[in-house]
C-alpha cells in the first residue's frame, strides 16, 4: 500500500468499518506516522468527507454519525480524468447519449465541493476540433455488437455475424476479428472473413447480429487493424482513379497525406507514387496544391486540365 491515494482511501475503509480509532493505531494499521495521519484526516475533508478528531484519552478519529461512503471517490485527477475522458468521446463521436448519462452519474456521487469544480471545467472547456454528431442516424453502432465483436477479437473466437450492405442486402458470414478501429466517427471491425476468404472491413454500425462461436483461430503476425481499416478506406471507389508521381521523400509525404486519403510508394527511380479515386479531379487538383510537393500527374490526362484551370484561377486572384 505505497501509493499515498491509496491509503488515503484505505483509512476511510477503517474509519467506516470502526466507530472510533486512535491515531496511533490508524498510523499502525497503514504503516505511516500520526501526523502523516493528520494529513491523511485534512485531504478527506477537502474531498467532502465528515471526518472529526477528538482529542482527549478517549479521543481519535471518527466519521459524522450517518455518513455512508459514496459508491465512487475519486480524487481531483482522477475525476478530472473521467470527465475529460466523457467530453471527449463525446466530442469525437465515440459514444452517443450515454455520455450524457454517465457524466450526470459520476457528478450526483462526488462530493460537493469536488462537484462545483467538475462542472467548472465542463463550463468553461473548449474545444479547437469540430464536433461530430454522434446521434445522426446510422452513425452510432449497437453497443452489444461492439462488446461482442471486441470480446470476440480477444478471446480468438470465430463470429457468426450478419452484416446489411450498403445497398441494404443482408449476407450471413463468419469473421476471425482481428480487433476494432474506431475512425472519423464510425466504428469499423476488421479481420478474416470466410465468405470471401480475404481480409475485409466491416462497418459495426452495419452489423444486425453477431454471434460468436466456438471455432477459434489465430491472428498472423502481422494483421494491423488500423492499418487494413485505413487502407480499405483509402481503396473505397470513386469515379477516377489517380497516379501522381510527388518530388518528396516518403517519410515528408506521410506527414501530409492521411492513409485513408492515398496510398503513397516509395518509386526506385526517386519520389514517392501517390495512388488514390477521387470523386472530383478538381478537388484531387486543390489538394496537390496544397502539399507544397512538386508532382508529375500520370494519370488520369484529365487531372492536368484541373491543375491548370486552378493555377489560372489562382493567378487571376493575385492580380486583384
Amino acid at each position: 500500500m505505497s501509493h499515498p491515494t491509496t491509503r488515503v482511501l484505505a483509512m476511510l475503509e477503517l474509519l467506516q468499518a470502526n466507530h472510533r480509532m486512535r491515531g496511533g493505531e490508524l498510523a499502525r494499521r497503514l504503516g505511516v506516522d500520526e501526523r502523516t495521519v493528520r494529513r491523511y484526516a485534512s485531504r478527506l475533508e477537502d474531498l467532502g468527507v465528515p471526518v472529526t478528531a477528538d482529542r482527549g484519552p478517549h479521543g481519535g478519529y471518527r466519521l459524522l454519525p450517518g455518513y455512508k461512503l459514496p459508491p465512487l471517490m475519486l480524487t481531483d485527477d482522477e475525476a478530472a480524468a473521467v470527465v475529460l475522458g466523457l467530453l471527449a468521446a463525446r466530442r469525437t463521436g465515440l459514444t452517443g447519449a450515454a455520455t450524457e448519462s454517465a457524466l450526470a452519474k459520476v457528478q450526483r456521487v462526488l462530493p460537493a465541493a469536488l462537484r462545483d469544480r467538475v462542472q467548472a471545467l465542463r463550463d468553461t472547456l473548449g474545444f479547437t476540433a469540430p464536433a461530430r454528431d454522434a446521434a445522426a442516424p446510422g452513425t452510432l453502432p449497437d453497443t452489444a455488437a461492439v462488446l461482442t465483436l471486441a470480446a470476440a477479437a480477444r478471446e480468438r473466437r470465430r463470429v457468426r455475424m450478419r452484416y446489411r450492405s450498403w445497398r441494404g442486402e443482408d449476407t450471413e458470414r463468419d469473421l476471425d476479428a482481428y480487433g476494432l478501429v474506431f475512425h472519423s466517427g464510425r466504428w469499423y471491425v476488421t479481420g478474416h472473413d470466410h465468405r470471401s476468404g480475404e481480409v475485409r472491413t466491416f462497418r459495426v454500425d452495419r452489423v444486425v447480429s453477431a454471434e460468436p462461436g466456438d471455432a477459434r483461430y489465430e491472428v498472423p503476425g502481422d494483421a494491423d487493424p488500423v492499418r487494413d481499416v485505413t487502407l480499405s478506406l483509402a481503396r473505397v471507389p470513386y469515379a477516377h482513379e489517380v497516379e501522381v508521381l510527388l518530388d518528396a521523400g516518403l517519410d515528408e509525404a506521410r506527414r501530409r497525406v492521411p492513409a485513408t486519403v492515398a496510398t503513397l510508394t516509395e518509386e526506385p527511380g526517386g519520389g514517392v507514387l501517390l495512388a488514390a479515386r477521387a470523386e472530383r479531379l478538381d478537388g484531387m487538383a486543390r489538394m496537390l496544391a496544397g502539399l507544397g510537393f512538386p508532382f508529375t500527374v500520370r494519370r488520369p490526362d484529365e487531372l492536368r486540365g484541373h491543375v491548370r484551370d486552378l493555377a489560372q484561377t489562382l493567378a487571376e486572384q493575385a492580380e486583384r
